[in-house]
């Protein structure tokens, strides 16, 4: 049966959800080849190539990660949009993911887009020398209690919780050392499991202030628009409707904690009852249906998922 009459939003990944051979089944699709092909004029380098043929660590460089999922995003919408799939009413990402909102929100150009979340991986990953940051998921374990277990840690450097994902599953980050030692006392506290993640730098963390700081003149330069269609932020879980309170947004989510939870259960409020995944994987859809078991969340990164998506939910 399709669905109708539903508030649909549209969320985007961030990194975590790269991998070699994404979106492969699309390489026929004219609509993703000319976006491809668009990304590799910015960027100067193939990147179909790469995400089809490169070298996994090579795909793990924030600033390879950083722009090539915000293509493979773009190439999806604007597939969903050539095959006449329904306008969402709302659009979300979690992390970069809210970059990949903003350009098909039409606030920013994909061209400026791309060029905008380069220098970010660049400044984000140099903000920390490589191997003093860490990050690291905790799973099973009440909010509260994670934040308790991050304050005791901070005996050598700082560590927060910085991705609020789903109920119990949260990210910490911060200095390696104090990211270690809240991880002892989150399994010591009784979380399920822990899981050091493979990144070098602690993002969102006041590690990134100063990548944030430089990220500011460059967007100084960078024409927003009013978005066409509503995004929320992760920062705060709220709309912004102007350039210049988008911009603020986006720059402190550099050195903030993503919330989730906050940013779906707002989406919730407003009526979504169906969420579309538009990106790489499938990790945004879990954690939808991990915040509100209900709640329909469709992904569109295989061929076969994408005209599921398709065919499911009418345009009313």
């Amino acid at each position: 049966m399709k669905t109708s009459k539903s508030n649909l939003s549209f969320v985007f990944p961030g990194q975590g959800s790269q991998k070699i051979g994404m979106l492969r089944e699309f390489s026929s699709e004219e609509t993703v080849r000319v976006t491809f092909s668009e990304a590799s004029e910015v960027l100067g380098y193939d990147v179909w190539a790469l995400i089809q043929e490169g070298d996994p660590s090579s795909i793990n460089l924030t600033i390879r990660t950083q722009p090539i999922l915000l293509c493979c995003s773009f190439a999806l919408w604007r597939l969903w949009s050539v095959r006449g799939g329904r306008t969402p009413d709302y659009l979300g990402g979690h992390s970069l993911g809210e970059w990949s909102a903003l350009v098909c929100a039409e606030v920013i150009s994909f061209k400026d887009a791309l060029s905008v979340v380069e220098e970010r991986g660049l400044l984000m990953q140099s903000a920390v020398p490589e191997g003093e940051g860490a990050m690291a998921a905790v799973i099973g374990l009440q909010d509260q209690a994670v934040l308790e277990c991050c304050e005791q840690a901070q005996t050598e450097g700082m560590v927060s919780a910085v991705n609020f994902n789903a109920p119990g599953q949260i990210v910490i980050a911060g200095a390696a050392k104090s990211v270690n030692k809240a991880i002892y006392l989150c399994k010591k506290a009784g979380a399920k499991r822990t899981i050091l993640l493979p990144v070098s730098a602690p993002f969102h963390t006041m590690m990134m202030r100063p990548a944030a700081d430089s990220l500011t003149q460059r967007l100084e330069n960078i024409s927003f628009s009013c978005p066409k269609i509503p995004v929320i932020h992760n920062v705060h879980g709220r709309f912004e409707d102007n350039p210049e309170g988008i911009k603020a947004a986006v720059l402190k989510q550099i050195y903030s904690p993503v919330l989730w939870v906050q940013c779906v259960e707002r989406l919730l409020d407003e009526g979504t009852n169906v969420f579309v995944e538009c990106g790489a994987g499938g990790v945004l859809s879990g954690l939808i249906r991990r915040i509100d078991k209900t709640i329909q969340a469709y992904t569109l990164s295989t061929s076969e998922s994408f005209e599921s998506a398709l065919f499911n939910i009418s345009d009313m």
